[in-house]
This record gives structure tokens, C-alpha cells and sequence, in this order.
């Protein structure tokens, strides 16, 4: 009985969510992307953006991955060999080790500035609900229309302030060194 009355209320908290629109609450919390789940995947590409727009994680769904790379989850990264022989990437939370290179975080773009809940603030379409970014943050212009197979992806959202993708800044950049124990 008290089971049955559980599952009503989430259930229809989980409606009023979606009904409401895109919160921001929870934009700036850690989310660890669905893909660092995998073991073959070799982690992300500082060059790109990338959105998990259904996370579990994030009140506003959005994991948002700002020009980041690597694995949230091993931040000095591991050789091809080292994914074949003596993994040092492990899975979130499972402990099972990740078989493919992953490249380090790169100092300037570490997954607490790069990786986290965010929302869409702002859009091409006049009709579709935006968050407002809370303070800390600031509403930049990740996905382009004409970029997005997904319109509903396309447009803006909230980043830390002061946290904007500078290319020439993250090439001359140092990266996490396990040897150094710059990233602990």
C-alpha cells in the first residue's frame, strides 16, 4: 500500500516536472555522462560539445560536456597498452576496467569547469520553454541551428562564468600527469 502511494507521488513529481518546463536548479551539479559507462569508449574530444539531454543525473536532464576531454572518470587517462594489460581507467562505480586509450584532462578544461547539469537558456524557436542560468553562470551560445540534427537542442546554455572555450588557451595548456599528481 505505502509501495503503490510511493510510486504515485514520484510519478506524478516526474509529471509536474515535465510539465513545468526546463529547470535550472541543479545546472553546475557533477554528472558523470551515460558513455563513461562503456568500457571501450576512449572518452571526449576537447573540440567538441556534447549533451546528454536524458540524464538521470541532472534535474534539467542536460549533462553537459563543454569542450572536455577525456573521462570525467580518469582524469590522467591510459595508453592503448595499458587498456589491454594493466587497465588504470576503471568504470564508474563498478570498478570494471575501461580496454580502450583514453586521453588526460587537460588542466584548463577539468571536468568540474566543463562537465555538469545545465539547461537551455535560450533558442531559435520563440514557442519552447528556457531556464533562467542561476548566478554564477551566464546564457552562451553552444549549438548553432544549422549544426543540430536535434532542434531541440539547438541555442544556448548555462556555463560557469569566466568558463568560455579559448582553442588557443587550451593548446598551451598542460595536461593531468599521474606522474606529477596535478589532478588528485
Amino acid at each position: 500500500m505505502l509501495h503503490d502511494y510511493l510510486w504515485r507521488v514520484m510519478l506524478g513529481s516526474c509529471f509536474a516536472l515535465a510539465l513545468s518546463g526546463c529547470k535550472s536548479s541543479d545546472v553546475g551539479a557533477p554528472c558523470i555522462p551515460e558513455e563513461e559507462y562503456h568500457d571501450g569508449f576512449s572518452g571526449f574530444s576537447v573540440d567538441e560539445v556534447n549533451f546528454e539531454s536524458r540524464s538521470f543525473q541532472c534535474e534539467s536532464r542536460t549533462c553537459l560536456v563543454n569542450h572536455f576531454q577525456g573521462r570525467v572518470s580518469c582524469p590522467y587517462g591510459q595508453s592503448e597498452a595499458q587498456g589491454r594489460d594493466n587497465p588504470a581507467c576503471l568504470l564508474p562505480g563498478g570498478g570494471e576496467p575501461v580496454r580502450a586509450p583514453v586521453a588526460p584532462q587537460v588542466l584548463a578544461r577539468r571536468a568540474d569547469e566543463a562537465v555538469y547539469c545545465s539547461c537551455r537558456c535560450d533558442g531559435p524557436d520563440p514557442n519552447a520553454r528556457y531556464c533562467e542560468c542561476p548566478s554564477g553562470f551566464t546564457c552562451t551560445q553552444l549549438v548553432p541551428g544549422f549544426a543540430s540534427r536535434d532542434a531541440e537542442l539547438a541555442g544556448s546554455y548555462c556555463i560557469r562564468e569566466g568558463s568560455e572555450y579559448d582553442r588557443t588557451r587550451v593548446l598551451t595548456e598542460d595536461a593531468c600527469d599521474r606522474s606529477l599528481a596535478n589532478c588528485e
